[in-house]
């Protein structure tokens, strides 16, 4: 488990950079499920394997399952490598995402809707301030994502909120809080995942349902990874911690030329849907972010 915050009290220089670079590793531990993460629901249609290397969720008619992350974290780079559902998975989602607690939550998402065979995963990714979200944006799969393992990361820091798929930049929402834009940055958020019956909306707008000879349906999980800030009674592992440190250069990290022509590349080429050009969903008006550069 990732240690408490750090503290500096009576330690010579020598001994708070040790201190702190051994802090700054155990918050950037790798995978293991037991120690990171509890089941929250569907029984044993959620199971961890492989020495706590693996873990596998399961949706059947009866039921799907989820798990959630021990630790709260605000602001940190979190990957994950999921195997999603193969064959005709339409009408399932796969929800991967950031969540905070209360009424006015705030949420990062990335959910995969499921297909007919031979047609591509949509990947939907939403962004929640204080409770409110319609911040949608959807792109299409470059890659078959049930053949084998994909990374899907999100990088939170005070700047901006960047997905990643395969560490190539698909989405970015930037901070304009000072044009009056609420960003995420004051309520610590849990990991959460879910495998679950969506066939009310999630394959062609809820056209194509489950097909239930097909169930059992199974995503896999692997080599999470969270080079973050962790919330222990409400102090953060990072307070005592130096941004020059190599460890935290997440903290800071924006795109440089090549990540931003990468991110113009999907978004030229597999994006499918962007509430910034939806006039018609919001007649009285677009978000306000998305007049700013």
């Amino acid at each position: 488990m990732v240690s408490p915050p750090c503290v500096s009290s009576s330690i010579g220089d020598m001994k708070l950079v040790i201190l702190l670079l051994t802090c700054s590793l155990m918050v950037a531990s790798g995978a293991n499920f037991y120690r990171d993460f509890e089941i929250t629901w569907g029984d044993n249609r959620a199971q961890i394997l492989n020495n706590a290397k693996l873990l596998t969720l399961t949706l059947d008619k009866d039921s799907g399952s989820g798990f959630k992350s021990k630790n709260e974290f605000l602001f940190g780079k979190i990957d994950m490598q999921i195997k999603l559902v193969p064959g005709n998975s339409a009408g399932t989602v796969t929800a991967y995402y950031l969540k905070s607690e209360g009424t006015t939550w705030d949420e990062i998402d990335f959910e995969f809707l499921g297909n007919l065979s031979g047609d591509p995963y949509t990947i939907h990714t939403n962004v929640f301030t204080q409770g409110k979200g319609n911040r949608e944006q959807q792109f299409h799969l470059w890659f078959d994502p049930t053949k084998d393992f994909h990374t899907y990361s999100i990088l939170w820091n005070p700047q901006h909120i960047i997905f990643y798929v395969d560490d190539i930049p698909i989405r970015i929402f930037k901070n304009f809080e000072s044009k009056g834009v609420p960003f995420p940055n004051k309520q610590p958020m849990k990991i959460y995942s879910s495998l679950w019956n969506a066939d009310n909306w999630a394959t062609r707008g809820g056209l194509i349902k489950i097909d239930w000879s097909n169930a059992p349906f199974t995503a896999a999980y692997r080599n999470f990874m969270a080079r973050a800030c962790v919330i222990w009674s409400g102090v953060s592992s990072c307070a005592s911690q130096s941004l020059s440190l190599p460890s935290m250069s997440w903290m800071a990290q924006e795109l440089n030329s090549t990540n931003l022509e990468k991110l113009s590349w999907v978004q030229q080429n597999f994006m499918i849907y962007n509430y910034c050009a939806d006039p018609y969903r919001f007649p009285d008006g677009l978000a306000p972010e998305c007049g700013f550069a």
